[in-house]
């Protein structure tokens, strides 16, 4: 069968939203942006980890150390779903580590920005898993099934970790008027990084428009990130803060918010490498890769040793 037929077929499938499993035909473009998505995803699971790893010690209380020392431990399981997802694929884990190492693999913008204090574990909580909730619940349907099904366990605990966010944003908002500041300080810097998440603008975007033909997408970026503001906004007005956007406002005839510009030049400058922590947080994927590498050779050992204890055993019975 010529590949034309087989991209007829495929594209009939993913229209009848037929899930596409690992040993199926696809096209090779498909399969290769399934490896970028989902090896991106699992780096910015994985580089997401130490913003919020940095407070573990330092959380106010031992219930807050527990807490967040259980959601960085999701964040590393997470990783661990989508790396998985991604050799289904092909794709070799440890090429795609070396990727992030090297600096040559992408992963979300929003983890190269600092943690300054405790409010910003709650912004992040809020924020930045609540925009990562609002897209991944649409990857629970993606076209790839290995990929949508790692989907469903990591938005029930991504959902834990918002309101687990939100919660701290309620009591330090409910607080003192220093922890009020602290809120709203930490709102301000976090705003505009979370609407970044979401990606450029469609127009902007050159995998947006495939990605939604295969399905692998559900809504498109700005779709996204509309549903991100007007779900925030009144979120925000219960906390007594105020979103850093002088051009925010309800358009009746729209039903959604409007919003001001965002700022593009500063999420390509940490795109490319030049934010505030990018090198920071390469340098510690880079030290914990090198440091943990006696352990990745004694797992290894210890596989061959069982594998070759079974075998023996096999040959013996024989």
């Amino acid at each position: 069968m010529i590949e034309k037929d087989l991209n007829q077929i495929f594209q009939t499938r993913i229209d009848a939203d037929e899930k596409i499993e690992a040993r199926d035909w696809m096209p090779e473009k498909y399969r290769q942006t399934l490896i970028r998505q989902i090896s991106q995803h699992a780096h910015s699971e994985v580089v997401g980890m130490l913003p919020e790893g940095n407070w573990i010690t330092r959380a106010p209380s031992l219930r807050r150390k527990v807490a967040l020392l259980a959601k960085v431990q999701d964040e590393a399981g997470h990783g661990l779903y989508l790396y998985s997802a991604a050799e289904t694929l092909g794709a070799k884990r440890s090429d795609l580590l070396q990727q992030l190492i090297d600096g040559t693999a992408k992963y979300s913008s929003i983890f190269n920005y600092p943690t300054l204090t405790w409010a910003d574990i709650g912004a992040i909580g809020w924020l930045v898993d609540g925009a990562a909730i609002m897209n991944q619940v649409m990857l629970c349907r993606t076209s790839y099934g290995p990929y949508a099904r790692a989907m469903v366990r990591i938005c029930k605990e991504e959902s834990f970790h918002q309101r687990q966010g939100y919660e701290i944003m309620i009591a330090l908002s409910q607080g003192s008027e220093e922890q009020k500041a602290m809120a709203q300080d930490a709102l301000n810097r976090w705003w505009w990084p979370s609407l970044m998440m979401f990606g450029p603008n469609d127009d902007e975007s050159k995998h947006t428009a495939q990605s939604m033909a295969w399905r692998i997408k559900r809504k498109t970026n700005d779709e996204l990130r509309q549903a991100f503001v007007d779900a925030s906004v009144p979120q925000a007005e219960y906390l007594g803060l105020t979103i850093p956007d002088e051009y925010l406002k309800w358009n009746e005839e729209r039903g959604h918010y409007d919003f001001g510009p965002i700022d593009w030049d500063e999420f390509w400058q940490v795109v490319k490498g030049y934010g505030p922590c990018n090198a920071e947080r390469i340098a510690a994927r880079r030290k914990s890769q090198e440091e943990g590498k006696w352990v990745q050779e004694a797992a290894m050992a210890y596989a061959r040793k069982r594998k070759q204890r079974s075998q023996d055993q096999k040959t013996k019975v024989a």
